[in-house]
């Protein structure tokens, strides 16, 4: 049985770094059901493969070694040349490190989303490609699975319950196998092996950040933990804590931003500072070169800087980007994505997407905003972000806003020490922003000019503050 993980990632060789291993040489791994082999068909710095080949001991599945209900008869089976439980176990067992997203050597790679196409030569799934499609495709996967006859010598037999598997994407290397890790076992609806209430923990430890957002979440449960009744209603419980955590419920969702806006509108009138906020990043996009007419909104929220930009004909291209997909789905309404509009929806677009990983569906754009994003992100990350907008979107002009905490004295409601925001992890003087904008300008060959926003108090300056990056 084989996978194949191929990359056309700059220095695709460093996918050794983050599978932890080397290219140049063959990796096995015994298993207690054979053994796995790791190897590079083709490793350049344009394009790289690494391929799992498990091959499996067909004689342990009949003698205790593993689960005898997968025999279709005595040493006949198709275990070993379909990728199921096995591959999955082998994935766990041989790429440990690379699915907790960890790399000694390359740790800012690991954090960065690769082009990756995976391919799979034979899948079991009884329940048919539109499962297949349903099951990868709202996790941002491009699919194909290509059905395998049953013989081809004979057609009029038809095709058999096998496809060769073909998905791509834009995404982490950890996060890939952990898709496969997960969705093998649950397209085959099956498992070599009798497990228990562990089970629930794997798949809440492995799927749960993803799993809570998925529209077939209940049937994968169910297919995953093999129609154990007890133990579904564990993994059902569970993951309806977290969607309630990550607000799936876009009506939830909005709610408690509103709230939670509210709180900081309320602190920041009769100023109605985010309007102005959002006036004045509108008018320093616009001062990009002339020829300039594409624009990204990295952070967007629910939308108000969009709604703002479409209404600009410059901006041929608009695109809002966010890590909250109940923020995306509230802005695909107030924006009305759901209208059968054509040139509206080729004139903008939302996309699902993190700062901390390197990302081509927002490089090359001739603008790009972060209005009161960064606060939002640990300090020790924020050189990721410094590095995917600067480094690898590279836009001829950046925007960036940011809460001036000098000023955060004048309101008597905020105490020594607390941010405007619940979620803001730090807010900085006007000092520390501009030593920051220095140094990035510095790093990534930008200059940068400082303005403020907002009612200016003679000692404290004004309540945000935004800097204005231009490529050198």
């Amino acid at each position: 049985m084989l996978v194949e993980i191929t990359t056309t990632a700059q220095n695709a060789t460093d996918l050794g770094y983050l599978l932890h291993k080397n290219p140049n040489n063959v990796h096995e791994r015994t298993l207690p059901f054979g053994t796995a082999r790791v190897f590079y068909p083709e490793a350049t710095d344009e394009r790289c493969t690494a391929v799992l080949w498990l091959d499996i001991d067909q004689v342990s599945l009949t003698r205790g070694r593993g689960d005898s209900r997968f025999a279709l008869a005595q040493y006949v089976n198709d275990r070993p040349y379909t990728a199921s439980s096995f591959v999955s176990v082998a994935i766990g067992q041989t790429f440990s490190t690379a699915l907790d997203g960890r790399s000694k050597e390359k740790p800012e790679r690991a954090l960065e989303a690769w082009p990756l196409t995976i391919t799979l030569p034979a899948v079991d799934c009884d329940a048919g490609p539109e499962f297949i499609r349903g099951v990868f495709e709202p996790l941002g996967y491009t699919v194909d699975a290509a059905p395998i006859p049953l013989d081809t010598q004979f057609p009029a037999w038809g095709t058999s319950t096998l496809y060769r598997l073909t998905i791509s994407a834009v995404i982490r290397v950890s996060d890939a196998l952990t898709h496969l890790y997960v969705l093998l076992p649950v397209l085959d609806n099956q498992k070599h092996y009798s497990f228990g209430a562990a089970e629930v923990d794997k798949l809440l430890a492995n799927a749960g950040d993803w799993l809570a957002d998925h529209p077939m979440r209940n049937v994968i449960t169910k297919r995953y933990l093999r129609y154990k009744r007890q133990y579904i209603e564990d993994a059902q419980a569970a993951l309806e804590r977290l969607v309630s955590t990550n607000g799936e419920s876009t009506a939830e969702a909005e709610a408690a931003e509103e709230a939670e806006q509210l709180k900081e509108d309320t602190l920041e009138q009769p100023l109605r500072l985010h309007d102005l906020r959002l006036t004045a990043v509108a008018e320093k996009l616009k001062g990009a070169p002339a020829s300039a007419n594409s624009v990204v909104d990295l952070g967007c929220g629910d939308g108000k800087l969009l709604r703002k930009l479409i209404t600009d004909k410059r901006w041929r291209t608009v695109v809002g980007m966010d890590v909250s997909t109940s923020a995306l789905k509230i802005a695909a309404r107030k924006l009305h994505l759901d209208r059968d509009d054509t040139a509206r929806q080729n004139h903008l677009s939302l996309i699902h997407g993190s700062l901390l990983y390197r990302d081509d569906r927002i490089a090359g754009f001739d603008a790009a905003a972060l209005v009161e994003v960064i606060e939002h992100i640990e300090p020790a990350r924020l050189e990721f972000v410094e590095r995917v907008v600067f480094a690898y979107a590279r836009p001829k002009r950046v925007v960036i806003t940011t809460p001036n905490a000098d000023y955060n004295t004048h309101w008597p409601s905020l105490s020594a020490g607390k941010f405007r925001h619940s979620d803001h992890r730090f807010e900085w003087t006007r000092e520390q922003f501009k030593e920051w904008a220095e140094k990035v300008s510095s790093a990534y060959q930008y200059v940068s000019e400082l303005f403020e926003i907002g009612e200016i108090d003679g000692e404290l300056g004004a309540p945000t503050q935004m800097a204005v990056f231009d490529i050198t």
